[in-house]
This record gives C-alpha cells, sequence and structure tokens, in this order.
C-alpha cells in the first residue's frame, strides 16, 4: 500500500500569500486615501475585516480536499441557481443601485452572482475532467454553454453585466483546455458574433444605459457630462498623475470629487493619480507574478481535475484585471467589474480569497497519493 504523505502548511504558496498581502495592503491605503474627504471614509476598517475574513476562509478551504469539492459541487450549483432565480422575485431580492442583487439575512447582503463565480470555476473542472480528454462533441459543447449561460442569463436579468461577463472566461477556459477543435472555435466565433449583433439590435438583453456604457469608451467626449463622464475623468485622473503621482490624498481629480466612485470600479485610476506611472506599473507587476504564479501551480497539479480548477481561476483573475484596467485608460467599456484584490466590496474580496484557498488545495496535495 503507497505511502500518504503528511498534509502541511509546508506546501502552502507563502510566495503568492505574500504578494497578495502587499496588494491588499495598498488596496486598504488607497481606500483610505480615496474616501478621506466623503462620507465613506471609514470604507478601509471595512476593508480590512474582508481580508481578514477571506484569510481564514482561505486557510479553511485549502484543507478540505478538493477532489470532496468537486464531487459536492452539482448540489452547490443547484443551490446558488435557485438562488440567482430568487433575487428576481420582489419581496425576496434586495434591490440597490438600480439592480436587484442581493437576498436580505437578518443586517447581511447575500449575493448569490458572486458565490456563483467559484461553483461555475469547479462546476466546469469537473464536467470537462469527466469527459476524460477525449475529442469534444457538439453535444458536449452543448451542456457546457448550458451549464454556463443559464445563470449568465439570470444575473443578466438583475441586471448586473459585470459579474455575468465574469461567467465568460470560466467557459472559454474549460473548452479550451477540454480539447475544442479549431474548426469548432470558429463556428462559435461566428454564431456568437451573429446572436451578439442580434441581441444589441434587438435591445431585449441590454438596458439602454449598459449600451451606452459599452460605447462610450470610444469617443467619451460625444457625451462628457453623461454615458463619457467617468472615462473621462478617470483619463485625466490618470493623466495627471505623471511618472511619479502627486502623493497620497493629493490628487485633485479623487479628492474633488470628479472622479466616480475611486474605491471601487476606479480604484485603478485614483493610485495613479496619486503614485503616477510608476506606481501602477509596480502594481500590474505584483498582478503579473500572481497570475504566473498560479500557472506554475496548474502545471504542478496532481491531476487534470486540480489544474483545470486553477486554470478556472486564472481565466477569471485575469479578464477582471483586463478589463478593469482597460476600463480606466479608455481601451475597454465601462462594465462595473472589481479590480481583484484592490476594490473595495466584500464579495469581491471574498471570492478572490475563496478561489486562492482551492488553488492552495490543489498545490497542497501535489505529493498526496
Amino acid at each position: 500500500m503507497p505511502m500518504r504523505r503528511f498534509l502541511s502548511f509546508r506546501d502552502f504558496d507563502w510566495g503568492l500569500l505574500v504578494v497578495v498581502l502587499v496588494l491588499c495592503a495598498i488596496s486598504v491605503a488607497e481606500i483610505y486615501s480615496a474616501t478621506l474627504l466623503t462620507k465613506f471614509h471609514g470604507f478601509h476598517s471595512r476593508q480590512i475585516l474582508w481580508i481578514c475574513g477571506g484569510m481564514i476562509a482561505m486557510f479553511v478551504l485549502s484543507r478540505v480536499d478538493y477532489h470532496r469539492l468537486l464531487d459536492f459541487v452539482p448540489w452547490a450549483y443547484g443551490f446558488f441557481l435557485l438562488g440567482l432565480a430568487a433575487v428576481l422575485i420582489p419581496g425576496i431580492g434586495h434591490k440597490a443601485l438600480g439592480g436587484r442583487r442581493w437576498i436580505k439575512l437578518g443586517p447581511m447582503l447575500f449575493q448569490p452572482s458572486e458565490w456563483m463565480k467559484l461553483v461555475l470555476i469547479l462546476m466546469v473542472a469537473r464536467y470537462f475532467a469527466n469527459l476524460g480528454g477525449r475529442r469534444l462533441t457538439w453535444g458536449d459543447i452543448g451542456k457546457a454553454f448550458a451549464m454556463v449561460g443559464i445563470p449568465m442569463l439570470l444575473v443578466l436579468k438583475e441586471p448586473d453585466l459585470g459579474t455575468a461577463l465574469t461567467y465568460a472566461p470560466v467557459l472559454v477556459a474549460g473548452l479550451f483546455l477540454g480539447g475544442i477543435n479549431l474548426r469548432q472555435s470558429l463556428i462559435l466565433l461566428t454564431v456568437g458574433l451573429v446572436l451578439g449583433a442580434g441581441a444589441w439590435s434587438s435591445g431585449k438583453l441590454l438596458k439602454p444605459y449598459q449600451k451606452a456604457r459599452l460605447t462610450s469608451f470610444i469617443n467619451p467626449d460625444e457625451d462628457p457630462k453623461g454615458s463619457g463622464y467617468q472615462v473621462r475623468q478617470s483619463l485625466i485622473a490618470v493623466g495627471s498623475g505623471g511618472i511619479w503621482g502627486k502623493g497620497a490624498a493629493k490628487g485633485t481629480q479623487t479628492q474633488g470629487y470628479f472622479l466616480p466612485i475611486p474605491y471601487t470600479d476606479f480604484i485603478f485610476a485614483a493610485f495613479g493619480e496619486e503614485h503616477g506611472f510608476v506606481g501602477a506599473i509596480f502594481v500590474l507587476l505584483l498582478y503579473f507574478f500572481i497570475l504566473m504564479r498560479l500557472i506554475q501551480n496548474a502545471q504542478t497539479a496532481s491531476d487534470l481535475p486540480g489544474s483545470l480548477i486553477i486554470m478556472g481561476v486564472v481565466a477569471v483573475l485575469t479578464f477582471q484585471i483586463a478589463v478593469n484596467v482597460g476600463m480606466v485608460i479608455g481601451f475597454m467599456p465601462v462594465t462595473g467589474i472589481p479590480l481583484p484584490l484592490m476594490s473595495y466590496g466584500g464579495s469581491s474580496v471574498l471570492f478572490t480569497f475563496l478561489a486562492l484557498g482551492v488553488v492552495m488545495n490543489v498545490r497542497m496535495r501535489r505529493f498526496v497519493n
């Protein structure tokens, strides 16, 4: 009988955790600076609590064998799918900021759509791992699309375009690693473009304000006080930071209330104004290190499900980082996608740490028989 290697936190990726905590420290400092003269001052203290809670959840989750998580995930998928449907029911779903995205549980707000990201990562990994690496049929691809597409449509109905879009990278990563061929990819791309154009012109899938956000980044000066306002102010903030920045709590766009929600969606713009090009590059290098470390852990995973799980996490984080930073510099539309580990928000912080917990879970079992 093979010897079972003792599972130890010595196998934890401590280097990755150190970089993650550096980003968290930058986040807390920037939230403090961005909210210094606003009614939101004090949110940095809440962010610290969410980070501490996320770290505890990460360590706990890293001890639960991910194979057990994969066995349990179909039940979790069904539960959160019901949660997404319940959110849309008046009286159950809590409406705020123009969307019905939360379920109120006493003093707390529960957001099923954020938790569904992690569930989908596990569900898609389980699905493609069970296919055993065989050639994908159109039936296999259709089931994968339904698995991700149903919760995606429910989230779009809330409406929450940003979160819905973060589900797509999980599907793309699963199909790519699951063995989709070039011909199938081209057919899907063509069909997607046709359906996307039809959905855009029909006006049934996207609200008018969502369309305006998706097009305003191309030429924000067309509507400088409306849909283009956020992009214009963000570009001014980033540009005014120069090479070294204006210094902490000295950004005129941020402190003068010109930059919208600088502690959440546009925190990278606020950081760029205060710490300049050098500070922005430093943050991007931290993200680059995190993503490369995650990919390395995927390569050393003991089995295919473990690799698929980590690459699903990589796909979601890469998408969120690229879209948020691109939005800030006017290369991507404004979609409300937070910057992982930097933007204020309990749901985003918890998802990221839970995802890292699953990654650590896979890493710590590399040598366990």
